[in-house]
């Protein structure tokens, strides 16, 4: 394009240019004549490359770049996600970045253009007659030259040598399917425990993705005879399948009533306790015989004020450990551990029996008092009344406090045996399980049905 400078015609200024005895008549305007044409720049698409095992797409994580911002050679430009692993992807040239082909989370094809960015010329055919060798698994990004590119940046192939051809195995080549490798970790994985051949699986995930519902389906049809044969022996039991997966869990804090930690903060400190673990089953068939019978009397006997009118098991059980306690005291005791002092055992004389419940507020461990000085219905009617104020929580700081051992009885939940954890300021808690009738073999190895 000409350029027009004032004062100086066209003749002069070409002998101006050829003799240099001219040229200081024209170094106020030097930049007219040599910066008329812009330096040639190409916006060159950054390619998703192979990172291996297969796989065909992955979820872009996060970016490390954004439009009109400058990225140098091994630059981060964002981090993928596939089915192993997370991977940083690196530039492979400078330039400046002039789109992302995807948001944050969005799954990047492959082969296809992940951003473009804007190249010097001399910069992309360097690139071009180089090659676009993938950097590997680890590395991140394959730049090839795309369809929209001029013609002129073409690179030059007559300079590179032609790859070298691996002689290849004389056994041939067994056809796959077309998805064998469109498939998770957890997939092939069922395939292997099923002994499924992937490649004979048509998937129906994304882009032919083999899911485990194909696996399922494949297998199911296999073992009722609708597919061939496998080398799977007819002995091999079939796994259970697993529930279907709805993504990942859904958590939602919620903070804890005032009641629920007091229960935390008790039980933290329980585990500063040492706990030792002993389990029996002993022959109740007496003692549910003896409670009939006081039933039986209860019923027709007049009723009295304040004092139950059926016995539950729960009143015997607590009356037999207000006995053992008798003869055991130390089980009553408690350790006392003074800052100054070496550890030391408080016997106690009073049986204060605290019973665990479970109530619409959490768990509460009521107690009651003087067990040692009380009959089974007196023990039943305390029961029956802390249970009342239990399920209405009007239960009060004393009915809460100074119990000496504890008793948990489970049966009614069915369990069997249980591990419960001991109060703080106490040496021991007796769990109770659930009443059942087994087979038992009594003196002379004769056999006789206990409960």
């Amino acid at each position: 394009m000409p350029v027009r400078i004032p004062s100086i015609s066209a003749a002069p200024l070409s002998r101006a240019l050829l003799n240099p005895a001219r040229r200081n008549g024209l170094r106020r305007h030097p930049t007219r004549l040599f910066t008329a044409t812009a330096r040639a720049e190409v916006v060159k698409p950054f390619l998703l490359a192979d990172i291996g095992e297969g796989i065909r797409e992955c979820e872009i994580i996060q970016w490390f770049v954004e439009p009109g911002a400058r990225v140098e050679e091994f630059d981060k430009i964002c981090e993928v996600q596939s089915d192993k692993a997370s991977v940083e992807i690196p530039s492979r040239f400078s330039g400046v970045i002039k789109k992302l082909h995807y948001d944050t989370g969005e799954m990047a094809k492959v082969g296809k253009a992940l951003v473009d960015i804007d190249v010097p010329e001399e910069v992309a055919e360097a690139v071009e007659q180089a090659g676009a060798a993938p950097l590997g698994r680890e590395a991140g990004a394959e730049s090839v030259r795309s369809e929209g590119l001029a013609s002129t940046i073409q690179p030059d192939t007559s300079s590179v040598p032609p790859p070298e051809m691996k002689p290849e195995s004389d056994k041939p080549v067994v056809a796959k399917g077309k998805h064998a490798t469109l498939a998770t970790p957890a997939v092939r994985h069922l395939t292997k425990e099923l002994k499924v051949d992937i490649s004979d699986i048509n998937g129906s995930g994304r882009d032919g993705r083999v899911t485990k519902d194909d696996v399922y389906q494949f297998a199911k049809a296999r073992d009722a005879g609708q597919a061939a044969p496998t080398r799977q022996a007819a002995s091999t039991p079939q796994l259970a399948r697993p529930a279907p997966d709805h993504g990942p869990p859904q958590e939602t804090p919620t903070q804890l009533t005032n009641m629920q930690a007091q229960m935390f903060k008790a039980m933290t400190a329980s585990l500063r306790i040492p706990h030792f673990l002993y389990a029996d089953e002993i022959d109740v068939s007496s003692l549910f015989h003896l409670r009939q019978r006081l039933n039986k009397s209860l019923a027709k006997s007049p009723p009295v004020d304040a004092q139950a009118t059926k016995l539950s098991i729960l009143p015997f059980l607590i009356k037999a450990m207000s006995l053992a306690i008798g003869r055991y005291p130390i089980l009553n005791a408690r350790v006392d551990v003074g800052a100054d002092s070496k550890p030391s055992l408080v016997m106690r004389a009073q049986h204060n029996i605290g019973i665990a419940m479970d109530t619409p507020q959490g768990l509460l461990v009521p107690v009651i008092k003087n067990a040692n000085a009380l009959s089974i219905l007196s023990i039943a009617s305390e029961l029956a009344r802390l249970q009342a104020l239990a399920k209405a929580g009007n239960l009060t700081t004393a009915d809460l406090t100074g119990g000496t051992i504890t008793l948990s009885n489970i049966g009614n939940i069915g369990g069997t045996y249980v591990a419960p954890v001991i109060v703080e300021k106490e040496v021991a808690i007796l769990g109770i399980g659930k009443r059942r009738t087994v087979p038992a073999f009594g003196e002379g190895g004769r056999w006789s049905g206990r409960r």
